[in-house]
């Protein structure tokens, strides 16, 4: 029977063109540790840790946060499922590029000509300006309720600076980062366990990210959150009372850090 290949550090971290100061953090944190040690008590990866590691780079190449990226893979998440999806999301915003750009060059081409655009052109124009928004249709209407039409087209704009990974951020990584802060609440965990803060600071930077540095309009986008909870996160059945606590909680991990 064919003896199991390992690594030390040094040697995957050349491999996979990683530090291994970065294979050490994430070590520490649990999120790809050495599951061997060898003879001389030595701690190597095995086949199996560079699969994980395969997953850690390929999810963290989408943009998603390493605390998102472990409770993904520890809860059993598939990346494939994930890739796919993050595929279709990308293809679709390809399709309503595709449209935009079809429009836009039809409308490039009548006010080069001197005419004036058809009202029915430019209403087609706004659908498909509209159509490359990356948030669910819940979120939509929920940001629709706390934020007017220059902070949507501003959000909207940030997002479409963030590319193909905003998909993700938005309707993966913030939802399943309050999944994992309430699963620690639940628990009876500090706010100031260093788990919890990690998860604020995460949020905060998520937000800074969305909103491009504007508090008024990451403020607007918190009250969505706080308001309208379900639609937010994406989760029909998510009880009010339950989350004024998790906002309590991670404010409470906010002002320890």
């Amino acid at each position: 029977m064919p003896t199991e290949q390992t690594w030390k550090v040094g040697p995957l971290a050349e491999a996979c063109g990683l530090t291994v100061r970065t294979l050490h953090h994430w070590d520490r944190i649990g999120l790809l540790s050495p599951s061997r040690r060898t003879a001389s008590g030595h701690r190597a990866y095995t086949e199996q840790d560079v699969v994980r590691l395969y997953q850690v780079l390929a999810l963290r190449r989408l943009g998603l946060g390493l605390e998102t990226i472990a409770t993904c893979l520890d809860a059993g998440i598939d990346p494939v499922r994930l890739v796919g999806e993050h595929l279709a999301a990308t293809e679709a915003s390809l399709t309503a590029l595709q449209t935009l750009h079809e429009r836009l060059a039809h409308l490039h081409g009548e006010l080069t000509a001197s005419r004036t655009p058809d009202t029915a052109d430019l209403l087609r124009l706004v659908r498909a300006t509209g159509a490359t928004g990356s948030t669910g249709p819940a979120a939509q209407e929920a940001l629709r309720r706390h934020l007017d039409d220059d902070q949507l087209h501003a959000l909207a704009d940030h997002a479409a600076a963030l590319g193909p990974a905003a998909h993700y951020l938005l309707e993966v990584e913030w939802p399943q980062l309050y999944r994992r802060a309430e699963a620690l609440r639940t628990a009876g965990t500090a706010p100031t366990d260093p788990r919890v803060r990690r998860i604020a600071e995460r949020l905060d930077e998520l937000a800074r990210l969305f909103s491009g540095g504007d508090t008024t309009l990451s403020s607007a986008v918190r009250t969505a959150w706080r308001e309208d909870p379900a639609a937010m996160s994406g989760d029909p059945h998510a009880p009010a009372d339950a989350w004024a606590a998790l906002r309590t909680f991670l404010d409470r991990a906010r002002q320890a850090s």
